[in-house]
Parts: structure tokens; sequence; C-alpha cells
């Protein structure tokens, strides 16, 4: 397994993220992502294609080769794995988990992260509710909707938090909702279509709280019925 810079890892994992279902990528756009000039840009994607992990046409885009797209599952597992070790056994917040993993990302030992992966029980999603892709580069998710789109008096799990700023994740810990936790909606208002909620932590038992959240944050929660994962075909998933 050949092994690639921090910088090449950056580059293909923005590539992946930017490129969604089959959609082709530009200079531009992957320039503003990573906060770089376009020229640098256009470097990087002749050294990607001669190494086989793009297609890559001059001024008209590029996406990865499947080997490009493993290669980036394998960088977005480390990632997640790393995420999940954090808050779990070392009892990072959730905001303050992926700076950290966005370094060990590039620790490239398969050996390492499959032990890491048994050590942590095969996790299935991120402290953010992502999926976490498994040693062949496999997807599962969740059906998961908007908590703007739940019927009154519905229990459901949250799942999935789309903004994952440094500001919304603080206020999703000072209100205890976190990735597990059980949610209802009891009321939505007219007036500013903000939300009663009440919700109470995985594994805490205690009288569920309720408060109110604005059609602001609720945007960004998702929930489901149950946390049984569907399986995903690799790479039809833009995680």
């Amino acid at each position: 397994m050949l092994n690639y810079s921090t910088s090449e890892e950056n580059y293909i994992k923005a590539i992946f993220h930017l490129q969604g279902e089959a959609t082709t990528v530009t200079t531009n756009g992957l320039a503003h992502e990573l906060s770089t000039k376009p020229a640098s840009v256009t470097d990087m994607m002749k050294k990607l294609k001669t190494k086989k992990l793009l297609h890559y046409r001059p001024y008209r885009g590029f996406h990865l080769s499947q080997e490009g797209k493993k290669v980036a599952l394998g960088i977005i597992r480390r990632h997640r794995l790393w995420e999940y070790f954090l808050s779990e056994k070392l009892q990072f917040t959730w905001d303050e988990v992926h700076e950290v993993a966005e370094q060990l990302e590039h620790v490239s030992s398969k050996k390492l992260i499959d032990k890491l992966d048994e050590f942590l029980g095969f996790p299935r999603f991120d402290p953010h509710g992502d999926p976490i892709p498994d040693r062949h580069g496999r997807i599962l998710s969740s059906r998961q909707i908007c908590i703007t789109e739940l019927s009154l008096n519905k229990t459901a799990i949250v799942c999935n938090v789309s903004d994952q700023s440094s500001e919304i994740l603080e206020l999703l810990k000072h209100k205890n909702i976190n990735i597990g936790t059980k949610l209802e909606v009891k009321k939505k208002f007219d007036f500013d279509n903000s939300m009663e909620i009440s919700a109470a932590s995985r594994g805490k038992i205690r009288q569920p709280q309720l408060f109110t959240i604005s059609e602001q944050l609720a945007k960004n929660i998702f929930v489901t019925s149950t946390l049984t994962p569907l399986r995903v075909e690799e790479g039809k998933k833009n995680i």
C-alpha cells in the first residue's frame, strides 16, 4: 500500500467531500475549500493523476478514481475512529475532537487502525453521528429526518448534526443534546417556528428535560427511530 503525504491526503479528502455523487470538482472550488491558490491545486492535481488517484482534464475539472475513493474512505475511517476514541475513552467534548483527529488521521498504519477499531468495539458512527467506513470502505448509515419533520409526541433518537461548527456544538452541549439523546417534539410555535422539546440523555434514568430550541438550531439536528444501520454501497453517499 502506498503512503501519501499529509498534503496529498488533505486534497484527496477534500475532493471526496466536494464531488458528492459523480460531481466534477473545479480548481477554483477546491482552492476555496482548502484556502489555497488555484495554481497550487493544478500542480497537486497533476501529481495525483500520475498516481492514478483521480481523473483530471485541464479546464474541465476532476474527480477521484476508484483507487482515489478507496484512499479517501481510508482517511475518513481513521479520522472518525480517532474522534470516537478521543470522545469515548479520553472524554474530549465533541466540539474538541475534530481538530485533534485532523492530525491523527495521517497515521496510516493499517494494523493500528484495525486494532483501534476492534478495541473500540467496531463503532458505526463517530461522536457527531457521521458513519465510520469499515475496513473494506463500506459505509453504514441510518434512515434519518430533520427534527423539524418529526411528528408531535413521537420519540426519536439524535443521530446526526449537520453543522458541526464549535458554536453549534457548544449550544447543543449546553442543552444536553448529544448523539443518542431521545427526543420528542411537544409543540411547534407558528410565530418563529421554534419548538418545545422533551429530551432524555442516553443511559440516564431521570425526568426528561423540557426546553425550547430555535428553528435555526432545529434545522441542524437529525433523528432516527432506531440506530440500527442500513448498508450503503461504497461511494454512493457523500460523507
